[in-house]
């Protein structure tokens, strides 16, 4: 059918012109969300070395950055806190205290910036003094399912009351999307979705989110295995995904992103809703890294990486680049 020389594929690429029109993949503006770090000081400071150049923000200046999101045509952003270890504890009671630092945080953008989407996680971990994501079984090793979830639900309440528009349900509990759908419901917050991390591998990717957070316990990993997915599993991604649909998600998150581009394919092409990926701490520190040491093109690579989640077919990208990517699309 395509034989050489009366097809030569190379026309196609001959000029910029040509190539923006036969393009198959495009990134924009509208695609990114922008993670960002919030603390109870009030300044605003660096971060660990091994994010280079991102920053925790005090709650105004939380408030600052997101009018700068916004300002950037950013739709969304995606609020993580920074707790003081004086307020952890063993049962991460602190997640649903109505007026802890992230619902503080969250107040404070939608009275100044109220068109901008917040998305929040529900998840313990940066709440427990242990680090894992949910309530500790009497051996201190494996999350109790069950009592874990009954938290999640008062934390999901207590972002929706502060005004979050998105809480996402990071933990991996088996059930708790459908619990937190019906708590939502329940106390008439409706209009509040649900992202749910449906694939949420056990990665030595979150390293430098864990760091900020202080989810690491000691310099130890954390082994989060008996409830994050197996990266060596692909198909049982389809059916966390589709259990996490059933149970009344909106929209789904995949993470991490770039080692897991197979995944997004295969969820993009299996159902027909709205996929979301998270180039994650690790992925975009290793770019930072080379580009620091002048073996890459910072912006070139970011947005290449971009480019091939919605060329796997993610509808939106969490990415920690997402200021410096909606200034060079601008």
């Amino acid at each position: 059918m395509f034989n050489f020389p009366n097809t030569r594929l190379r026309r196609r690429r001959s000029s910029k012109w040509v190539r923006n029109l036969t393009s198959e993949s495009a990134l924009s503006v509208n695609d990114l969300v922008f993670p960002l770090f919030v603390h109870d000081r009030e300044e605003t400071t660096e971060l660990v070395s091994s994010l280079p150049g991102i920053k925790c923000y005090s709650i105004d200046g939380s408030v600052s950055i997101a009018q700068e999101a916004e300002d950037l045509g950013i739709n969304a952003v995606a609020i993580f806190p920074v707790v003081d270890s004086k307020l952890k504890s063993e049962n991460a009671e602190e997640a649903y205290n109505s007026d802890n630092l992230i619902c503080k945080a969250i107040r404070a953008i939608k009275l100044k910036v109220p068109d901008i989407g917040i998305i929040a996680d529900v998840a313990l971990d940066p709440y427990t003094t242990h680090g894992h994501d949910g309530i500790l079984k009497s051996n201190r090793i494996d999350v109790e399912n069950d009592e874990t979830v009954s938290i999640l639900c008062k934390q999901a309440l207590a972002l929706a009351k502060a005004g979050c528009n998105i809480v996402a349900s990071s933990d991996m509990m088996d059930g708790r999307v459908g619990r937190i759908r019906k708590a939502l419901d329940d106390n008439n917050f409706q209009d509040v979705s649900i992202l749910s991390y449906a694939a949420k591998y056990c990665s030595s990717f979150y390293a430098p989110f864990r760091q900020i957070v202080g989810s690491c316990v000691s310099s130890n990993s954390i082994d989060k295995s008996g409830y994050q997915m197996d990266y060596r599993n692909a198909r049982e991604a389809i059916c966390e995904i589709e259990m996490d649909l059933n149970e009344g998600a909106d929209f789904i998150m995949i993470k991490p992103g770039m080692p897991y581009l197979d995944i997004i394919k295969i969820a993009s092409n299996e159902f027909n809703f709205p996929i979301f990926a998270y180039q994650v701490s690790g992925e975009y520190a290793m770019i930072k890294a080379a580009t620091n040491n002048g073996w890459l093109d910072y912006d070139k690579v970011i947005y290449e990486s971009l480019v091939g989640f919605k060329r796997a077919g993610a509808s939106a990208i969490f990415t920690y680049a997402a200021l410096d990517v909606a200034k060079n699309l601008r």
